[in-house]
C-alpha cells in the first residue's frame, strides 16, 4: 500500500507553487515532497514530467525550493535579495538543458534532457522565479496575511490588493475564524 501523502496545493505560478510544496512554515510546516517519488508527481502534475528523483537531488530541488522563498520574500518585502539564495537559484537555472517546445494546440511544453531531467525541471523552475523576482511578470510579489503561512505569491488581481496565497487554504480559514470569532461576540452580547 502507498504511503498517502499531502495534497499539492497548485497555483498558475510555477516558482511560487514550487515554493508551496512546504506549506504553514510559521505554523506546523507540512512538507509536500518528503520522498524522491514525491517530486516526481510534484514534477509531472506541474508539465516537467521525469522518471526518477535520487535522494540528492531531492536535497537539491529543496535547496533551490527554500533560496526562492527566500528570495521571493525579500523581493516582496523590497528587502535586499539575500546572496545565497540568488546565486543557488543562476546555478540552478544555468545548469538545465531544457528546452520549450510548442504543441499543436498552442501551448508551451518542456522537453528535458534524458540525461539529468531533475535538473533540467529544477532549471525551468528556476527560470521561472528569475522573471518573477525581476518583476518581468505582470503582477506583484505579495506574502500571504495569514500569519502562519506568509508564503509568497504573484498577485495578479487588477487591484494588486490580494492577501492570501490561496481563497481554498488560507483566505478560507481566515474568514472562517473571523466568522467564528464574531458568533462568539454576538453570544457574547446577547447574554450580558
Amino acid at each position: 500500500m502507498r504511503a498517502r501523502f499531502p495534497d499539492f496545493r497548485l497555483g498558475n505560478v510555477l516558482a511560487t507553487s514550487f515554493t508551496g510544496t512546504l506549506s504553514e512554515r510559521h505554523g506546523n510546516a507540512v512538507e509536500r515532497i518528503p520522498t524522491p517519488h514525491r517530486l516526481v508527481d510534484w514534477l509531472a502534475v506541474n508539465g516537467l514530467a521525469v522518471d526518477s528523483c535520487t535522494p540528492a537531488q531531492l536535497d537539491l530541488a529543496r535547496e533551490l525550493r527554500e533560496s526562492i522563498h527566500a528570495a521571493a520574500t525579500a523581493a516582496a518585502l523590497q528587502a535586499a535579495l539575500p546572496a545565497s539564495a540568488v546565486q543557488v537559484i543562476n546555478d540552478c537555472s544555468a545548469q538545465g538543458r531544457a528546452a520549450a517546445i510548442l504543441t499543436p494546440e498552442g501551448k508551451r511544453q518542456w522537453r528535458l534532457s534524458s540525461a539529468s531531467s531533475v535538473e533540467d525541471a529544477l532549471s525551468v523552475i528556476a527560470a521561472d522565479a528569475i522573471s518573477v523576482i525581476a518583476g518581468e511578470r505582470d503582477g506583484r510579489l505579495a506574502l500571504c496575511a495569514s500569519p502562519t503561512c506568509q508564503a509568497a505569491f504573484l498577485d495578479t488581481s487588477q487591484s494588486r490588493t490580494r492577501k492570501w496565497c490561496d481563497m481554498n487554504t488560507c483566505g478560507n480559514r481566515q474568514k472562517k475564524a473571523r466568522f467564528h470569532a464574531n458568533q462568539r461576540a454576538t453570544l457574547g452580547s446577547v447574554k450580558s
